[in-house]
């Protein structure tokens, strides 16, 4: 074993180590810390629990400190990518411990949280940064974060990170760093594709520390697989936990809904415990994740999306309910036992259209899993379980997510139907499955609407003279058989804007012909003789307060009453001539 004190780390690192009670390095940390203490590149390959986090945030802390910058606002010297929000958490847990003694400030921004506790934690800078990418991109988006000072870029977890639902927000993040960085990938598995893609990030000729081959297990994990029905597994488990001497116990599903249903179904036997994953909210996620830590709850049943960001201690037993379809999950699964060089159990459950799932994680650890038998009795104690189990209503929290998967879903409360409002003489409009709206009054109830039938529905005849409704008919004609005047021949084929004879006096005359002589016309009012007059009998454009037209008051020419700009070939008269 090597120490950490030959590792040429500062004392005040090595006292945060002390305190924590840290002395002897991994074999990740020992080979990672010399090569990024001289600012190398690093792609480092790791079974998960062997102390990766302390393998680059240990050396990054040094090179902080040594260079004596400080953060500009908005902006960090250090960002830390991780995959989920307690991995993010874990982390910044862990570089707040390490940076103690320094005057380094570490934040963390993920999803679940306070936006604006996010921009007021950015607004004057920080050291270290530990984010998810979501939050990240938003932030980014909307000009509260800065990386064009960044010293140092990790990408933890870094297969899951290149996976399809986080290659996009990544690579929209790298496109801001700058080109010179320092870039470190840490992960348990790397599969070639993964490979190829990660050394698009980093510089060329990176260092490589590999541990252990790709993908193994924990030495010390002893693991089992047990062939069951699907149906039967829930019997299973519930003996196992009551069986077995645990202290505290990871059950991963592949689905949410599984993971809600597998809690319900224990709490039906008198088996208290919590789910996590990602139709929970923050606040429960935290709360979840703090019964489990402190012992109040023992059964933790999650997702694999708390597969790479749980580390608590003294998990003694993992059971997988269902087997991963990816089988780099595996490792991650079973990885959360036997952390710090304790031992742990992982018993998977195998049913029949699940024995390919268990064909790839044998070929990818290079490893056959053990095979255990069902335990005595199973039918008769499986029988005696169902018929003892008593039902159990949603908690709070499961009607909460189950409420924010159809909103989610169908874009509306309650998936899809909308909430009523019901009273007397109110009716209620609810979506059936065809989606009519029907009267929840009952036909004939008092208050209902009348059927029309016979006369009210033939429509009342019309009074001559009255405007008949709009598309039946012709208009009506004019009283005492007057002709309505019809519309200039010369108007019929110009643009309807320009079929009204415009009221400009040094412009068109009252036939529509252009004027070129530049003369003023005949009249007073500003328009030309002949002009059509009102039924007041006074010429349009002519004001009753002095007999002045609009263009005589404002000069000639302006206003109205001038020649329009561009109009005609004379000259535009000036003002007061």
């Amino acid at each position: 074993m090597t120490s950490f004190a030959s590792l040429g780390l500062a004392e005040t690192t090595l006292a945060a180590l002390a305190a924590k009670g840290y002395t002897e390095a991994t074999p990740i940390q020992a080979q990672a810390i010399p090569a990024l203490l001289d600012g190398q590149d690093l792609l480092g390959i790791a079974q998960t629990g062997t102390g990766k986090t302390a393998a680059f945030m240990l050396p990054s802390i040094e090179r902080l400190v040594a260079s004596g910058r400080r953060p500009q606002p908005r902006g960090c010297r250090m960002l830390v990518l991780a995959p989920t929000r307690e991995l993010a958490a874990q982390i910044a847990e862990s570089a707040r411990g390490y940076a103690k003694g320094t005057n380094l400030r570490v934040a963390t921004v993920f999803g679940g949280t306070s936006l604006h506790r996010n921009r007021q934690d950015l607004a004057r800078g920080v050291d270290i940064l530990v984010a998810t990418p979501g939050r990240l991109v938003d932030l980014m988006e909307s000009c509260f974060v800065i990386l064009a000072s960044l010293e140092i870029f990790v990408l933890d977890e870094a297969d899951q990170m290149m996976d399809l639902g986080f290659i996009h927000a990544l690579r929209r993040i790298v496109r801001e760093l700058p080109a010179k960085r320092q870039s470190l990938f840490f992960s348990a598995t790397m599969p070639k594709t993964i490979r190829e893609l990660a050394g698009q990030f980093l510089q060329p000729n990176p260092t490589e520390v590999k541990v252990t081959p790709v993908a193994t297990t924990a030495e010390r994990v002893d693991q089992f697989v047990t062939f069951v029905q699907q149906k039967e597994k829930q019997a299973l488990l519930t003996m196992l936990l009551a069986d077995r001497d645990i202290d505290r116990a990871l059950v991963f599903t592949r689905t949410k809904h599984g993971a809600d249903r597998v809690v319900r179904l224990l709490a039906g036997n008198g088996v208290a415990s919590n789910a996590i994953h990602g139709n929970k909210s923050q606040p429960q996620r935290e709360r979840a994740l703090g019964d489990f830590r402190s012992g109040r709850v023992k059964i933790l049943v999650a997702t694999d999306i708390a597969a790479r960001g749980i580390d608590v201690s003294g998990v003694s037993h993992v059971f997988n309910f269902e087997l991963p379809n990816v089988p780099e999950q595996y490792v991650h699964r079973i990885g959360r036992t036997a952390r710090a060089g304790n031992d742990g159990v992982a018993i998977s459950f195998c049913a029949p259209d699940e024995k390919n799932y268990l064909r790839d994680i044998e070929r990818l650890t290079r490893q056959k899993i053990t095979p255990d038998r069902l335990p005595d009795d199973f039918v008769a104690r499986a029988e005696g379980l169902r018929s003892s189990a008593v039902p159990v209503k949603e908690s709070r929290d499961q009607e909460n997510g189950r409420r924010g998967r159809d909103m989610q879903r169908d874009g509306k409360p309650g998936g899809g139907h909308r909430r009523t409002r019901t009273g007397p003489g109110r009716p209620r409009r609810t979506d059936g499955i065809d989606g009519k709206r029907y009267d929840a009054r009952p036909a004939g109830e008092a208050g209902a609407r009348p059927e029309r039938t016979g006369e009210q529905r033939r429509r009342p005849e019309r009074v001559e003279g009255n405007r008949p409704h709009p598309g039946n008919g012709a208009r009506p004609e004019r009283a005492g058989g007057e002709a309505r005047p019809q519309r200039a021949d010369s108007h019929r084929d110009q643009p309807r804007g320009d079929r009204r004879p415009r009221e400009d006096n040094g412009a068109r005359s009252h036939q529509g012909e252009r004027r070129h002589d530049g003369q003023r016309p005949q009249g007073g009012n500003g328009r030309f003789e002949g002009q059509r007059r009102t039924e007041g009998g006074r010429p349009q454009g002519q004001r009753n307060d002095a007999g002045r037209s609009h263009g005589q008051r404002n000069g000639a020419g302006a206003g109205r009453g001038g020649p329009r700009r561009g109009a005609g070939g004379g000259d535009r008269p000036q003002r007061g001539a």
